[in-house]
């Protein structure tokens, strides 16, 4: 089973989301950790090769955002609570700058 990874303060996002919320992510996470699939998930290749969605749709709509393509480790990303129909700048900015944080920790 994979270790997860949390970037930035994604952890501490994702405890401040509603109670059922955070266990339904907590859930999904866990599935993806024993090389499953979420339930409701998509790819976002426009981020990075191997960048993936999990939408929870309960109580609003929420995402988190991570990638499964290293080794040992599943990195979550980016968590938040989508207002808009289209994934707001300031959020697909937060994401790319933790993928670009990791690929270069990953490097070295």
């Amino acid at each position: 089973m994979k270790a997860i990874g949390f970037c930035g303060n994604t952890l501490k996002t994702i405890r401040g989301f509603p109670a059922s919320v955070s266990h339904e992510i907590g859930h999904q996470l866990e599935k993806i950790q024993r090389g499953l699939r979420p339930t409701d998930w998509k790819p976002m290749s426009t981020i990075g090769k191997g960048v993936r969605e999990i939408r929870v749709q309960e109580s609003g709509q929420y995402r988190v955002v991570y990638t499964a393509k290293y080794e040992e480790t599943i990195y979550v990303l980016h968590a938040f609570r989508k207002k808009t129909r289209k994934t707001e700048r300031k959020d697909v900015d937060l994401f790319r700058v933790a993928l670009k944080k990791l690929q270069n920790r990953n490097r070295k």
